[in-house]
This record gives C-alpha cells, structure tokens and sequence, in this order.
C-alpha cells in the first residue's frame, strides 16, 4: 500500500545526495558509481541535452491539480519512475538491494533487481510481495538461463527485463585503476580509503562481503577474486540477438522489456520478436562515450513506434525536472539508477524513501507550475 513521505529538508536535491555520498563511501566505490566509460563525454551528454528540453507553462487554463499515478503493464504506480538495475550495489552501500526495494514497495513504484547485484531473486521478491522486475543478462549456457528464468517464475516476478547493451565490459578508467574491473583486487590504496570510512566498513563488516547473491547457488565454493573474473566471463555471454531472445518469450508468460535501446533498428525487432516494452538507455553513459545521448537516441524511436510498444527511459534522468522532461519528450515511463544510490549512500536505510519523496515533490512542482494535471498530458508541455 502507498505511503506519503517526507523528505529530509537537510538534502533537497540531487547535488546534495551526491556530495553526502562522496564524502560517506570509498572512492573507489563512489567512482564506480558516478563515473562513466572512457571519457565521460556520454555521460555528461545525457545530462546536458536532456536539460535542453524545455516546457511551455499555460497559466490560465482550468486547473484541478496534479495526479501522479501512471499505469503500466495493467499496475497503476504511484508515480511515473522506477528504481533502475545497478550493479555491485551492497559495495557502494552495504544492504542496498534491500533498502531500495523496500522503499519502491511502500511507495508503489517498480524496483529492478540486476543479475549481478548483492540481494536474491527470492529475497526481493519476499520484500516486494512479489512486485519486483528482474533484468537478465543473458547467460551463456541455457541451462542457467532456464533455471533463472523458473526462479523468477516461482517468485512471481511479473516483469523480465533483457538488457542488451553489453556485449563487452564497458572500458572504465576509474574502475581500472581502482581494481574493480574483471578480475577485481583489492590494493593497499583501497584499503587505505575504507580506513577512512568506519562507517561505511563497520556496516559492511556486519552485513558481509558483498557477493552475486543471485549467482551464488551456480557459483563453485572458494572461488578467489581472480577465480570469480573468470567466472563471471565464462558464464555470461552479454550478446543479445532474435535467436537467443525467441525461447525467452516461448518461456515466460509474463510481460518482457528490452532495456539498452538506441536506435529504431532494435525497437522494430523488440515488436517483431512479441516483447512488450522498451528502455531506451545507454548504460548511464557508461558503455559507448562515442554514442548518442538517451534523449537523442528516444527521439526518432517515439515518432515512429510510440502506442506500437511501450517506450521507457533511463540515463541522465536525475531530478524531477529530468523526469518530467523525458515524460513530455514521449517516454511513458522513467527509471533512474544514480539517484536512488546516491540517496542510500548518503542517508542509510532512510535514503530509499527519501530520494524517491524529493523525486515526487520535485515532479509534482513542476507539473503544478506548467499547469499540467497528468503525466500523460506532459507532451502537450513540449517546446519543440
């Protein structure tokens, strides 16, 4: 059941959240948060030409008030934004999975859990009474894939979403330098960095090391860091195509999304192949530098197949500015990953409710200052 929240007036905005972050984290966790691939040019794209849109206020129309509930795939969501898969979440902040879909339950929004994310297919399903999206990446045996698929299945997950948008590791300087590509390692200097966190180590210490809670029943026992790299290589291909996709939909019965879309090329083959939803995204920016921002990339999508699926959007979507934006650009619904983590990074267990409370007063302001009642009326806002 929804639930109204207040948000902490000490951290109104995004820029609050993340400077709290910083200084609460690791740097080598808040890096590979924050940070992007390469040079960071898409990144900061997706949220520069996302804040080139811009709304038209019509003042003197009638106006009865802001309504912020938005359906989707027959469930009415008390707002038009999800929680977003992020990878590696319990190493930014211990418990986070948790936090995060506790909080989009009690509000009534969607939480997406990431294959390879730090909670289980069935914990977050017995925290979200069900209610929850999983994101597959798609597993190079289909034996693993099946049984996946069954868990998900038996839980009553009743959105699958396939992400599509990384057939290679993204090439992340930060993470580089860090230890945390494939195979990860842990170096005196990031030692160093959680000796100046206690906090940050001491809920971790009673938590536990972070591990793919998901991958945990296939995983061999005692893998060592260099070991579980070559795991994680082995076992998931990344590389989507019609052919790998089609058993998918024979299997689940459920309503299935194709997240990581950029061009009107993949759309036409997500309807052909029977899905029922898209997320345009690059990956927060953090896979091609030298692709097109999601706001450019929706663009064309939206002219062309909007009401012949359904069009979603993350990647630069911070505020809720940004979330109305990308409402009034086409999308019927958006999803942010940064965000929500940098509110739990900053504010703990309370960080969930908070980020998502800022996000929905934040939304509701704008709606209310261009005299607009209703998500789906925010188009008719767009400057063009």
């Amino acid at each position: 059941m929804s639930q109204k929240w207040d948000y902490n007036s000490n951290y109104p905005a995004i820029d609050d959240l993340r400077n709290k972050a910083k200084r609460n984290i690791p740097r080598f966790a808040f890096e590979y948060l924050d940070g992007g691939c390469n040079e960071d040019v898409n990144l900061h794209k997706n949220i520069a030409e996302l804040r080139e849109v811009e709304l038209a206020p019509y003042y003197l129309n009638n106006y009865e008030g802001v309504n912020l509930k938005t359906e989707l795939f027959g469930h009415v969501y008390d707002a038009p934004f999800g929680v977003a898969p992020v990878g590696l979440q319990g190493l930014i902040w211990p418990n986070s999975p948790e936090i995060l879909a506790k909080a989009a339950y009690a509000h009534n929004i969607p939480f997406i859990l990431s294959t390879v994310t730090t909670s289980s297919i069935e914990r977050i399903a017995e925290i979200t009474e069900g209610k929850a999206w999983y994101q597959l990446y798609h597993p190079a045996e289909n034996d693993l894939r099946d049984d996946i698929i069954k868990r998900l299945q038996a839980c009553n997950y009743p959105v699958l979403v396939l992400l599509c948008d990384v057939p290679s590791f993204g090439f992340r300087p930060r993470d580089i330098r860090n230890g945390l590509a494939m195979p990860p390692k842990m170096t005196l200097k990031n030692i160093l960095q959680i000796m100046g966190k206690p906090n940050w180590a001491i809920k971790t210490l009673i938590h536990g090391t972070p591990n793919f809670a998901t991958l945990k029943p296939y995983m061999p026992k005692g893998l060592n860091m260099s070991q579980l790299g070559q795991f994680m290589n082995k076992t998931f291909s990344g590389r989507l195509n019609a052919e790998k996709i089609a058993p998918i939909r024979d299997m689940w019965k459920g309503k299935i999304v194709l997240k990581g879309v950029a061009t009107e090329q993949d759309t036409e083959m997500a309807i052909k192949l029977g899905l029922d939803g898209i997320i345009v995204s690059n990956h927060g920016g953090r896979q091609v530098d030298a692709g097109q921002s999601a706001i450019k990339s929706m663009e064309p999508i939206v002219n062309n197949y909007k009401n012949k699926i359904k069009i979603m959007m993350d990647s630069g979507v911070r505020s809720g500015p940004d979330i109305a934006r990308t409402l009034a650009s086409g999308a019927e619904f958006t999803f942010l990953g940064r965000t929500f983590m940098y509110g739990v990074a900053a504010l703990g267990n309370e960080g969930g409710n908070h980020a998502i409370g800022m996000l929905k007063t934040q939304l509701k302001q704008v709606m209310e200052q261009v005299c607009c009642k209703s998500t789906g009326e925010l188009g008719k806002h767009l400057i063009k």
